[in-house]
């Protein structure tokens, strides 16, 4: 795949994960594709996935399913 912001071949798609919201209304996206370039450090998602995100986030009550999640604190210093 050729690199978006660099022009070179070599970009990947990675799945990840993306949280969104805060307390009640928070909630997971998972799958996300984002494009990674090792020869620019680059990571990125496309239009497509950006519209896909937007159009997730106006409708999540809709289509999340209900999941437990453990949840850990980070305590470290920054």
């Amino acid at each position: 795949m050729i690199c978006d912001i660099c022009g070179k071949r070599g970009a990947r798609v990675r799945r990840t994960v993306r949280t969104f919201g805060a307390g009640r209304s928070a909630f997971l996206i998972e799958g996300v594709p984002l494009v990674r370039c090792p020869n620019c450090g680059e990571s990125y998602f496309t239009a497509a996935t950006l519209k896909e995100i937007e159009r997730i986030r106006k409708h999540w009550r809709k289509v999340t399913v209900e999941k437990r999640v453990p949840v850990a604190k980070f305590k470290g210093a920054a």
